[in-house]
């Protein structure tokens, strides 16, 4: 004889969510379900943790709003947002801007030269072996980004050879790209005009990985670069490590800047990502006049020329180029240097 099952049972066991029939009030779950071993109560319970999160912040927001109308000008000030930046870790190796030692000491490094405009630089760019079609359009847009930059095919010869060519033809850098599936990803730049900073050697190097490449012509409302001398802006850099590699990358460029071509280059510096841009300055004359002297005030405009591409230094190394016996001021380590994101060396 058959056994009949009993119909209903729990909500649960039909598949649909029980109800609550106490009528209770569920408090909101303010607490992050990190803590829950199972995946699909922990994905459930994150879901309400983040609408929990917002409606609290949009409650907590819609109270300041009503407090600043009601208070008027004796409204407290809005509390400034919490980001990576401003709750970095500090440095050890913070510059100060009137730090009278760092001072002494890159008035006498082995970009000092540069920096006083007694060298102008000579660049030496080439690029992997075999390189692909499209890394040439990076190559095209560098030349006109970078003045005094001379490009020689690589052919067969290692980047010591290409080095110790450079030197004897008077080039001060020397300049590496590479590539993978022909996308640029990477750059190696080596200093090669021996110093008394070096010992009378040259160096430094430094690879910096590449990425985020936009050409000139994918710039939105791009303009075309003329053959100026573009102004520097070296921006971001605040500890020893930075200073040093933001006075590396100004050394590509000459510093006798000729303003008549209101052209800027900028290396700026954020989390340790450098975001390489090129810019030209406009005057305009704006809508709205000045008080004092009636007189309509004049405002700058900013177009960008291009290229944008991105950089961040992965090591740094003494000497001219040297993987075998070159012995490293700086390599970063993931695993033992980025231990939390609010860290940062440059």
């Amino acid at each position: 004889m058959a056994v009949s099952k009993k119909k209903g049972g729990h909500a649960s066991l039909q598949g649909k969510k029980p109800s609550n029939s106490a009528k209770v009030k569920q408090q909101p779950y303010t607490r992050n379900p990190g803590h829950i071993t199972n995946k699909l109560k922990r994905s459930e319970m994150y879901g309400k943790y983040l609408l929990a999160k917002k409606a609290q912040k949009r409650a907590s927001r819609i109270a300041r709003e009503k407090q600043a109308e009601a208070l008027g000008e004796d409204a407290p000030a809005k509390p400034k947002p919490r980001t990576l930046d401003n709750t970095r870790e500090s440095e050890v190796t913070t510059v100060k801007e009137d730090d009278e030692e760092i001072i002494a000491d890159e008035a006498e490094d082995e970009f000092a030269p540069y920096f006083s405009d007694e060298i102008r630089p000579k660049i030496l760019l080439t690029t992997r072996p075999c390189p692909s079609a499209e890394l040439f359009h990076f190559i095209a847009d560098l030349m006109r980004f970078i003045p005094q930059m001379y490009y020689y095919p690589r052919k067969s010869y290692s980047v010591k050879e290409i080095c110790t060519f450079g030197s004897n033809r008077r080039f001060t850098h020397v300049i590496v790209l590479s590539e993978k599936s022909k996308v640029c990803n990477g750059m190696l730049i080596s200093h090669l005009r021996p110093s008394t900073a070096a010992n009378g050697l040259g160096g430094p190097t430094a690879f910096f990985k590449l990425s985020n490449y936009i050409p000139s012509t994918d710039v939105p409302n791009n303009g075309s670069a003329t053959n100026h001398v573009p102004e520097l802006n070296l921006h971001g850099f605040t500890t020893r490590l930075g200073h040093r590699a933001g006075r590396f990358l100004g050394s590509l460029f000459p510093h006798n800047a000729q303003f008549q071509g209101r052209q800027v280059a900028t290396f700026h510096n954020q989390r340790d990502f450098i975001f390489v841009r090129h810019h030209r300055y406009i005057f305009e004359e704006g809508k709205d006049t000045s008080k004092e002297t009636k007189e309509k005030k004049t405002k700058a405009r900013l177009q960008e020329l291009g290229p944008r591409f991105t950089i961040k230094m992965r090591w740094l190394q003494e000497g001219t180029f040297d993987t075998q016996f070159g012995e490293y001021e700086w390599f970063h380590k993931r695993k033992e240097m980025d231990t939390t994101r609010r860290k940062f060396h440059l």
